[in-house]
């Protein structure tokens, strides 16, 4: 089951990076981890960096896909965006952190999801 899941999240990862880059967003990591956590993507659109968490489901039978992100798992999220910030230098810029939900194939990409 483990391996299915997996799979599924790839997909959903992938559909997610392709419907970023054609909205002119610029991927700079996939996956990026650190001894913190991991954060899916982060990408770039004009003077904002985005940290952005997918959440794949084939159904919300069990709660929207944004609802699995809470408050314990966005601070997760915040402190491995903070070394990611650390690592490289990014001037100028506004940090958003958002939830791109992918249910039954459909993409909600929601930006400044939370803060921190």
């Amino acid at each position: 089951m483990k391996k299915l899941n997996k799979i599924k999240g790839d997909a959903g990862e992938a559909q997610v990076y392709f419907y970023l880059e054609n909205n002119k967003y610029k991927i700079l990591q996939t996956n990026y981890k650190n001894k913190i956590g991991e954060i899916d993507i982060i990408a770039k659109k004009k003077n904002k960096l985005a940290f952005i968490e997918v959440k794949n489901r084939s159904t919300n039978a069990f709660g929207l896909p944004c609802e699995a992100v809470d408050k314990r798992k966005q601070l997760k999220i915040a402190k491995t965006a903070e070394i990611y910030l650390m690592q490289n230098k990014f001037k100028d810029c506004d940090i958003v952190f958002c939830v791109a939900e992918v249910l039954d194939g459909k993409i909600n990409f929601i930006e400044n999801a939370f803060e921190v």
